[in-house]
């Protein structure tokens, strides 16, 4: 390449002077094949290479949750272990259960709720007046056919205490079989909703028990009602997170842009969480402390607002307040 107009020669030349370059500076000839095979390996090569760290990452964080056993134990193990197969590599899986590999590594725990509540499907909003005459906005939430106990969990039989609860009763055709015979085997109908409320102590209910929120639920209690909130589409900074637009003059070039994401050499990147343009709404949302104006057999009547737009399921449960209605941690232990 030092020779005078090299870059001004014919692409065919260049590659016969290249190649006349490297036979000379060794006894082996490299032409342009040659050299695609060998970036090709070394493609190959950096592709296991990566997904060696990947696989030692992902055993890193399964040893810290306490489901795999260390590298070093390993040997240990291999007796009463065995060899799984995860991305092409073999990893020794050990045998043990994972209460007992999760001993020496962190603790994983569920939240707990402060008992066992019902489903409902909001019906909209409206207002009550109270006896001194204040108007108070509420939201009424029904109750359909359900809210039975499909399951019982204790420690004893799964490891923690919950109880399950299905809604929504359907026809046998709208879920799965799996589904249909797991409301069969408790003894009541198909429903389309089945989620556990966890407990903390051993729970008292009966399999196939109908929950009524009159007993559940009395007035000027406080729930917590968790929903999907209303979906907003793909927004931007300034209506997602507030961010102060810029002038709306001629000439700005500003206006509704979220502005600088980071430096640019250093560190060549953008940090993670970073309060950007995304997708706004559709989650789950919770509204806690929410007090109980009326109770009735086929509908409640809260305080204030639920998320979610009309007919949206909602989960009701008793307000878990710490030190009150769920113990603390340092009383648990």
């Amino acid at each position: 390449r030092e020779v005078p107009g090299f870059y001004s020669t014919p692409r065919s030349l260049r590659r016969l002077v290249e190649d006349a370059a490297r036979t000379s500076c060794s006894g082996r000839v490299y032409t342009s094949e040659t050299l695609v095979r060998a970036k090709s390996r070394r493609r190959h090569t950096l592709t296991a290479r990566g997904r060696d760290v990947k696989m030692a990452a992902i055993a890193s964080i399964q040893f810290a949750a306490g489901v795999r056993a260390p590298a070093s134990a390993a040997k240990s193990l291999k007796a009463t272990s065995s060899s799984s197969s995860f991305m092409g590599a073999r990893v020794a899986a050990p045998a043990r259960s994972v209460r007992a590999a999760a001993a020496g590594g962190l603790k994983v725990e569920a939240r707990y709720d402060a008992g066992v509540g019902v489903f409902g499907n909001k019906a909209g909003m409206t207002q009550l007046f109270t006896e001194e005459g204040l108007c108070v906005p509420v939201t009424v939430i029904a109750v359909q056919a359900g809210n039975v106990v499909t399951q019982v969990k204790t420690e004893d039989t799964d490891g923690y205490n919950a109880v399950q609860v299905g809604y929504d009763q359907v026809a046998d055709y709208k879920i799965t079989k799996p589904e249909v015979g797991h409301c069969a085997k408790a003894g009541v109908p198909p429903m389309r909703h089945l989620e556990e409320f966890r407990l903390v102590g051993a729970p008292t209910h009966e399999l196939g028990a109908q929950l009524n929120p009159s007993d559940i639920f009395k007035v000027d209690d406080v729930v917590d009602i968790r929903g999907t909130s209303i979906g907003k589409g793909w927004q931007g900074a300034v209506k997602k997170y507030g961010f102060s637009r810029g002038l709306m003059t001629h000439g700005s070039k500003s206006h509704r842009q979220h502005g600088s994401v980071g430096a640019g050499t250093s560190p060549g990147r953008i940090f993670p969480g970073k309060k950007m343009h995304s997708q706004m709404g559709n989650e789950a949302v919770t509204a806690r402390k929410l007090k109980v104006m009326r109770v009735e057999e086929d509908c409640i009547i809260v305080k204030g607002s639920v998320p979610g737009k009309r007919g949206n399921l909602l989960r009701i449960a008793p307000s878990k307040i710490v030190g009150k209605t769920i113990p603390h941690k340092l009383q648990e232990a």
